[in-house]
This record gives C-alpha cells, structure tokens and sequence, in this order.
C-alpha cells in the first residue's frame, strides 16, 4: 500500500512521523511517499523538497512566495496522480495542501483524500468547512469539538487526540540540567520566520522590565532548525543572553523546569499545559493578515489551553497589545504565584485524550478504516 503525505511546518512534521509510526504498527508495507520535515524522514519519508519553503503564514507574507508555491502546488499534484495512491494525505497546511487536493480531485475524482487537522471554522471563516468537503473525504481531528462541525459541512471525521499528550516528559536528568539560582523563563518566539522577527524584540523589553525585578531571572530559548540561525540573530542584544537549545531532551528539560513561559500563540501552549508551566502567550502580524482576521473571529482568545478547558486564565496580547510593558506585569504575577492556570492545565489534558491510545496509532486506524474497500 502506497501512501502520498504532505505535511509543511515543525507541527505536521510531529503529526506525519506519529501517523507513518501508527501505520507501520498496524499495517507492515506501506510505503509513503511526500514532502516532511526531519520527523518523517526518521519514519522512512524522502521529502520532495525542503518542508520549510512551505512554511509561511498570512496573506501578506505568502505573496512575495506565491509564484514559488504555485510551482510546488503543481509538482506535487503531478507526483500523487503518477503514484496513485491509496490516499493523499495532507497535513495541516491548508492553504497550500488543499490546492493540491484540488488538483488532485480534478483529474481523478476517486482518489481518497484525507486532511489531518480540522480547519478552525470554530474560530473565524465558518464556510471553510464546506469549501473543503469539495475536496476532502475525511477529516483527522485534534480537538473534541471538532468532528460535528466536519460532519455537518459533509466529510467524515474521527476524533484522534492531540499528539501532546503522547509526547515523552523530561526525565529527572533532563530537568535538573536547568537547575540553578534564579527563576528560569522559558522563551518561545515561535516556528517561522515572520513571527520570530516581530515578538524577538518585544521578548527582549520584556526582559528588561523582568530582569530589573529579579537580577537572576534565566532565560531559555528552544529553537527549530529552520529558524534557528535567525533565533541567533535577534536575540543576540537581548538584557538576559539566552540558553539558546534545540535537541529534543533539553527541549524537555526546559519546559519541565522552567518557571514560566512567554510563547508565541500556537499548539505550543499545550505543550506548556502538559508540562504544567504557567505561560503568557503574545503574537503579532502583518497589520493587514492581523486587521482581516479580526474581522473574520468568532472567538475571543486565540489560546488552545483557554479554548478546551472553557477558561480564559491564560494572558494575551495580540496585535497592537503585544507590548512589554503589558506583557511584563503579567509575566511577572505569574512568577509570583502561577497557580492559577494549574486546574485548566490539567482539564485541558485530560479532553486531549490523556491516559488513551496514542493519538498517532488513533489516527492510523482512523485512515485504514476510511480506505476505499
């Protein structure tokens, strides 16, 4: 059995290699084929091409890629309709992996389509559901809330769990390899580019401001291979030089140690919930992609911690309140006592699927049962 992935940023890569590891449990000899990062590699996956030319976010950052993306849309329909598959599976990514699928669809009809990952119509553009069941058959869910609203635009969905909560905790070595005086920040700008060169500056006031009340305070900052020369970059003249890491058991370490997180909005406050560390998440956008989201939300917090356990205790600042001397207090009323997130932390794991069958075996199974027979 062949199968055609398509995953274009760190998140799908996590998502790809946990569903090719599930496959290959439960169904020995298949074959995949597709564009990943180094995780699918790592489960047998030769990329096409680099995963991170794909990774770009928001209206005007992909136009000055579009002619380039345009290219790859096109080489990858080509590749899945000379393969023939038994599914194209895409992985997130919408923008870029459903124009595949549409290609797809359009010259074979028949082929099975499967996206993993549920569009966010909960959160803003509701019709993108419906738009999507033109080209896709069935739907792999993150969130427990998610498969009536696939249903209803008429694709069929399972509920998979989120991969947060079969990812490995630190050990006891791993955590007390940050151990030390002072408290520890765990720094999080984000995975792509664009998001890394506008929180970069605003972590660094916030840390003026942080340092000044605890002359100690230390900072961590995991980074990814894509970024992490720029990561480098931007935060060279920061007041608090950060422990800059990006192999998977420091990463571990880090956020088990760490006091407190500044992150980029995004499924890495889950991984914070999971480790139980009290966060403040901030983002901010190209000023035209941030004015047409706003325009388009149904929802009044971007954070997933927030959404699943039907809380709002985890602090944001989007757009034009991404500033430090906003984000600063709230940093620091969680380094006084952070309690108050613990309770919707754990809520949050436990809707995630905590203690069941790993999300990527769940998934796995979830393909095999809607191949064509």
């Amino acid at each position: 059995m062949k199968l055609f992935l398509i995953a274009g940023e760190p998140s799908g890569d996590r998502l790809g290699a946990a569903l090719m590891a599930g496959l290959r449990a439960v169904a020995p000899g298949v074959a995949f084929s597709g564009v990943g990062g180094p995780l699918m590699a790592a489960q047998g996956l030769t990329s096409r091409f680099p995963m991170e030319e794909l990774t770009v976010m928001g209206i005007a950052e992909v136009l000055p890629k579009y002619a380039a993306l345009k290219r790859r849309i096109a080489e990858c329909a080509a590749a899945v309709l000379d393969l023939r598959p038994a599914a194209l599976i895409t992985i997130d990514s919408p923008d870029f992996c459903l124009r595949v699928a549409r290609r797809v669809k359009a010259a074979q009809p028949g082929l099975r389509t499967i996206h993993y990952v549920a569009p966010s119509v909960w959160a803003w553009r509701p019709g993108r559901a419906v738009k999507m069941a033109r080209v896709i058959d069935h739907v792999l869910a993150l969130l427990p809330f998610e498969p009536a609203l696939m249903r209803a635009a008429g694709m069929t969905c399972d509920f998979v769990g989120h991969p947060v909560v079969a990812e490995p905790l630190a050990s006891p070595q791993e955590k007390a390899a940050f151990d030390g005086q002072g408290p520890l920040i765990l720094t999080l700008p984000g995975s792509r580019r664009g998001e890394v060169s506008r929180l970069a500056p605003v972590i660094g006031q916030v840390l003026a401001r942080v340092r000044a009340v605890h002359p100690q305070a230390r900072v961590v900052l995991p980074t990814l291979r894509g970024v992490a020369g720029l990561v480098r970059e931007v935060s060279a003249d920061w007041p608090i030089t950060p422990q800059i890491i990006e192999e998977a058991g420091q990463k571990r370490g880090a956020f088990a140690a760490a006091d407190v997180a500044l992150a980029a909005s995004g499924t890495v406050s889950l991984e914070l919930a999971a480790n139980r560390c009290p966060m403040v998440i901030a983002y901010d956008m190209h000023p035209v992609t941030l004015w047409l989201m706003r325009r388009a939300a149904l929802i009044d917090t971007v954070t997933l911690v927030n959404l699943v356990s039907d809380t709002r205790v985890v602090p944001e600042f989007i757009g034009a309140r991404c500033r430090s001397d906003l984000i600063a207090p709230a940093l620091l009323d969680l380094l006084a006592d952070g309690s108050s997130q613990d309770a919707a932390m754990w809520v949050t794991m436990e809707r995630l699927g905590w203690g069941d069958e790993p999300p990527g075996l769940r998934a796995a199974r979830s393909v095999l049962a809607h191949l064509p027979g």
